[in-house]
């Protein structure tokens, strides 16, 4: 069975190693996350600072090599650059999984952002190349489907396997072995050229001024997204409900980012330049949902699938975008420096929520919430009176 590209066609197991690489990316860090304040137990003569470096030492790392990587890309082999990134991962999820100390343990974690960073780009890189039009809008849809599906569904393996043993958590790290096995099937799948017609052999460079907008549209999304993570567990835990109802509001999140990537040319078809006008609306409404003074389990699970529904379907079209703004040989630059704006958002998101707290004089948990409604809010009216000429915001080839 072949599966079309919109510039020729290619195998089913070129695509599905296609879209384990989009599965593998969304695990760094993750193994740790749930057992930090089990870490302290673990590790008795540890400081703070290092077991916090165990979750931000890999993000830290993976900024740089998601950069270098996509530098890397308009040189070389794609696929030997996967290989070795995969390969890092792999043994480093390994080293993690064997490691008997601290220091083992954040030395093996800082080299899983490495390989990470080094694969990052191709996930969505990779798409760019074998697909084109609208068959390649689908396909980051479902690269970042597979992409939150697979963070859903490890984060929950994860707290399984560390009550075991938590040795066993890093066994997530393992997935890339996966993705190694695969790679023969893309070496016998050569990409086709890129049609003379299509909008990026329009472009001669980098379209710098898009890129920018795009960076800085996507920190903005993903700052004001990310509170659902970091806020609700505090503010359920204060309405009286129980941990484990902050996690179902959570996944859902997590889900409802997921839902749009299975049908986005449907979601573009229907709504068009006002793609993005209603993603923001559905975010913003469905953060003050969340900054409702009395929260109960319903406004919390409304709020969160209202705001991951409209970042679900932005988020890969930002990714077109910024492929679309650059001739073919730089796209999976121009998608490295497009994706970092992610990590990078997520390393400063906890310190921006305290300023604004701090300058606002904010005594409740869910006035972040409300800030972050009226910030998308913003951006929605900016988008109402620009999306017709906004390549950023609204029209686009």
């Amino acid at each position: 069975m072949r599966v079309n590209t919109g510039k020729g066609t290619i195998s089913v197991m070129a695509l599905v190693a296609i879209w384990s690489v989009s599965a593998i990316v969304s695990l760094p860090g993750l193994a740790v996350s749930p057992m930090l304040d089990d870490m302290q137990s673990i590790f008795p003569h540890a400081s703070e600072l290092e077991v916090e470096m165990l979750e931000s030492l890999p993000s830290l790392l993976i900024i740089p090599f998601m950069l270098l990587a996509g530098r890397w890309a308009t040189r070389g082999n794609k696929l030997r650059l996967l290989v070795v990134g995969t390969t890092i991962f792999l043994v480093s999820g390994i080293w993690c999984m064997l490691a008997t100390t601290l220091v083992e343990l954040i030395a093996a974690s800082a080299l899983v952002g490495v390989g990470a960073g080094m694969i990052i780009p191709l996930s969505t890189g990779l798409v760019v190349d074998y697909f084109t039009g609208d068959r390649r809008v689908k396909q980051l849809g479902i690269s970042s489907a597979v992409n939150n599906l697979t963070l859903v569904v490890a984060t929950s393996a994860v707290g399984y396997l560390a009550d075991v043993e938590w040795h066993l958590a890093f066994a997530v790290y393992l997935l890339p072995a996966v993705t190694l096995m695969l790679i023969p099937a893309l070496r016998r799948a050569t990409p086709a050229p890129e049609p003379s017609t299509s909008a990026q052999n329009r472009q001669t460079k980098l379209n710098v001024k898009v890129i920018i907008g795009l960076v800085l549209f996507y920190f903005a999304i993903t700052y004001t997204s990310l509170i659902v993570t970091y806020n609700t567990s505090y503010v359920a835990s204060l309405a009286g409900m129980r941990s484990s109802d902050a996690g179902i509001v959570i996944s859902l999140f997590f889900l409802a980012i997921m839902a749009p990537g299975l049908m986005l040319n449907r979601i573009v078809a229907i709504f068009g330049r006002m793609t993005n006008l209603w993603s923001l609306l559905a975010m913003s409404l469905g953060l003050l949902l969340m900054s409702l003074p009395h929260p109960t389990y319903v406004t919390l699970a409304s709020g969160a699938i209202l705001t991951g529904l409209g970042y679900g379907v932005m988020q890969p079209i930002i990714y077109d975008k910024a492929a679309t703004n650059a001739p073919p040989h730089l796209a999976t630059l121009a998608l490295a420096i497009v994706m970092t704006t992610n990590y990078l958002a997520i390393l400063v998101a906890p310190f921006m929520i305290d300023a604004i707290d701090r300058a606002f004089h904010a005594t409740s948990h869910t006035f972040a919430y409300l800030f972050n409604s009226i910030v998308v809010l913003i951006l929605a009216i900016v988008t109402v009176f620009t999306y017709r000429e906004n390549r950023v915001l609204g029209s686009d080839d």
